[in-house]
């Protein structure tokens, strides 16, 4: 009876830090994607803040070469 005992113990130790190994590496993995994520959003939200600046250049460009159209 007590081998039994022994197995069941030990099964349940086992059992316990593979589980709490398998929940840790989900963790860090989880963790490594949304950092991957943040970093891509903050580099889109760069880009949504030039953009309006960038529209603003293209007007003046094309206000410059309808300038020069009409002086031809």
């Amino acid at each position: 009876m007590q081998s039994e005992v022994l197995v069941a113990v030990l099964s349940l130790v086992g059992m316990v830090i593979g589980s709490f190994g398998g929940i840790m590496a989900s963790a860090k993995l989880t963790n490594f994607r949304i950092e991957q994520l943040e970093k891509k959003v903050d580099k889109h939200n760069d880009f949504a803040a030039r953009m309006p600046v960038v529209e603003e250049q293209v007007k003046v460009i094309c206000h410059r070469l309808d300038d020069l159209e009409d002086k031809i």
